[in-house]
């Protein structure tokens, strides 16, 4: 069987790589024999990453030969239909699913975050493109409630981010070792928002306070030098010692850098999603309803969102400390609420198979 993936591969970005390394790991566990087709923005990397086939995801004659030869598509994981970073991301992902219905293919939307979607025609597209699909999957109820709204009709079952089926290392990375770490480590990620920096001078204040409370504190950059950028100039804002770690470090050896810390103070999805697979209890800053979803289905909390100026460094630290001296307790809760998800990440890569099976 041969199955072509669609998503945001090949950017670099941590949790859309580990959002496609989950996946091809849960389809080899079902079918050794599968082939894989991402379409990336880096085929090399991709290929050589992953031991998969890749095409260049801008190529409309490669994209369509691959689908040819397909048994399918799977289009996601990730928030891969919304226009709030661009106006491009839903004509594309919706136009490839469209080039895969022209040729007779099965569809699978697999684990999406749907939305959000401000433009009326963006919209249209979407609730006419996935009134199309075989199978419809999205990782959290706010995307099931989106898609209801805007008019799709198909079933919509609710399944976990597909990185809630990977198991972190257990044995510290080489890095994390040479820093010698004494002290309770709170591991922070940290991502650019175009709508002001104010609330990276609260974060460095919290952090700041966390150290001169008796914390270590490091930066694990999720999306390349993008993140890395960013945590630096956090850190350029501290007064304390904080370190950051290389943010080109493998996906397992970042989910080992937070499964190895005491407590993450995250915006990325995916690193609360890293935090929860490794049980490290996590504090949440939102910038984006995926991450107040996720947050609720880990029962942990989001402390603020980012935009809200009615928070500052000091409540922050202060909610760090509480977390820090009820870890046992949070961690507690964060097991009981993700052991279901992680039992059940790996079924939508057997409800995939047996759809593309069934259809050829």
């Amino acid at each position: 069987m041969n199955i072509v993936i669609s998503g945001y591969y090949g950017f670099h970005n941590v949790g859309d790589e580990a959002i496609l390394y989950a996946m091809i790991q849960a389809l080899r566990a079902h079918d050794p024999n599968v082939q894989v087709t991402v379409l990336s923005n880096d085929p090399t990397f991709t290929k050589q990453t992953y031991g998969v086939r890749a095409v260049n995801r801008w190529r409309i004659g490669d994209i369509i030969q691959a689908l040819r030869e397909s048994d399918g598509l799977i289009s996601g994981g990730g928030s891969l239909l919304q226009d709030q970073t661009g106006w491009r991301s839903i004509p594309y992902y919706t136009g490839i699913m469209q080039m895969a219905k022209w040729l007779g293919k099965p569809v699978m939307v697999y684990a999406q975050g749907m939305g959000p979607v401000s433009k009326k025609q963006n919209q249209w597209l979407m609730k006419w493109t996935l009134n199309q699909v075989d199978r419809l999957t999205v990782r959290d109820e706010p995307s099931a409630e989106l898609l209801k709204t805007l008019g799709v009709k198909k079933p919509i079952t609710v399944v976990p981010d597909p990185v809630m089926g990977l198991k972190p290392p257990t044995s510290p990375t080489t890095w994390w070792k040479e820093q010698s770490f004494t002290r309770p480590v709170i591991a922070v990620s940290v991502r650019e928002w175009a709508r002001g920096r104010d609330f990276e001078r609260k974060i460095a204040v919290a952090l700041d306070r966390s150290v001169q409370a008796g914390f270590d504190v490091v930066f694990i950059p999720m999306h390349g030098h993008h993140d890395d950028e960013t945590s630096r100039r956090l850190l350029a804002m501290m007064k304390e010692h904080a370190v950051v770690a290389p943010y080109d470090a493998s996906i397992q050896e970042k989910m080992a850098m937070i499964a190895s810390s005491r407590l993450l103070v995250g915006m990325r999805l995916h690193a609360l999603i890293f935090a929860a697979v490794g049980h490290t209890p996590f504090v949440a800053l939102s910038y984006d309803p995926k991450i107040d979803a996720f947050a609720n289905q880990a029962n942990q909390p989001v402390f603020a969102h980012v935009e809200d100026d009615r928070w500052d460094g000091e409540a922050l630290f202060s909610y760090i400390q509480q977390c820090m001296a009820q870890h046992e307790q949070q961690k507690e809760i964060l097991i009981r609420a993700v052991a279901p998800l992680q039992q059940t990440a790996q079924q939508t890569a057997e409800e995939a198979l047996a759809l593309f099976r069934n259809k050829n």
